[in-house]
Order: C-alpha cells, then sequence, then structure tokens
C-alpha cells in the first residue's frame, strides 16, 4: 500500500493530497529513511511523522485501503510518540498565548512587536 493513502487512510493527514505534500517535504519517515507518497509499507513498519514542533512516530499493525473512523484507528497503529514532544507541544501552545483585554481589538504594530518579544524569551 502506498505511504500517502495510508496516512490518510488512518487520519493522520486530512486529505490524500496533504499527505503525498508531506511526504515530499521529507516530512515522513518510512524506517528512518525519507520516502516518497508512492513508497509501499507493510505491516510492522515504523512511521516518523514531523508535525511540528511535535515528531509523532507510529507502529503500523495492518494495512488499511479506506479511511477508517476515528475509533478504529487503533486497530490498524499504534502510537509510540514519548511524553516528551507532547511536553513540547504543550509548552509551544502555552508560550503562544498573549493574555488581552475583551474588547480591545487589533494589536497595533507596535503591541504586535512586543508580543513577539515575549513570546522569544
Amino acid at each position: 500500500m502506498r505511504i500517502d493513502k495510508f496516512l490518510w487512510s488512518v487520519r493522520i493527514y486530512k486529505t490524500r493530497n496533504i499527505a503525498a505534500e508531506e511526504c515530499e517535504k521529507h516530512r515522513v519517515l518510512v524506517n528512518g529513511a525519507e520516502v516518497k507518497p508512492a513508497r509501499q509499507v507493510k505491516a510492522g513498519d515504523k512511521l516518523t511523522v514531523k508535525k511540528l514542533p511535535v515528531v509523532h512516530t507510529y507502529d503500523i499493525i495492518q494495512l488499511i485501503d479506506k479511511r477508517q473512523p476515528a475509533s478504529l484507528v487503533n486497530n490498524y497503529i499504534i502510537e509510540t510518540t514519548p511524553q516528551e514532544e507532547f511536553e513540547k507541544a504543550e509548552m509551544a501552545r502555552m508560550t503562544a498565548f498573549v493574555k488581552r483585554d475583551r474588547g480591545a481589538g487589533r494589536p497595533t504594530k507596535k503591541e504586535r512587536r512586543e508580543i513577539e518579544k515575549q513570546i522569544e524569551r
């Protein structure tokens, strides 16, 4: 089965086209090697998907050719992403949030610069 079709069918990417583009951008690895969208995968392969700031890792249990409901995805892949990766995402989410008063409108250019300085720290 093609890697782009598999990534779409287990709901890692929303469309097959996006999955193919991510493969072309070298954000998808199979067994540690960069792949093209037409690369064939099999049960037992290890997937690495870079959705920055998190690098997700999965083990393929079984192949499927049709998109599955989210509740059944665990029958086909196991997520083996370390907890540290999820903590990175949480930290990025928390540092990106800047509190603004309700009704204050959009920030001015000067306010945006100040916000960016706070985020960089």
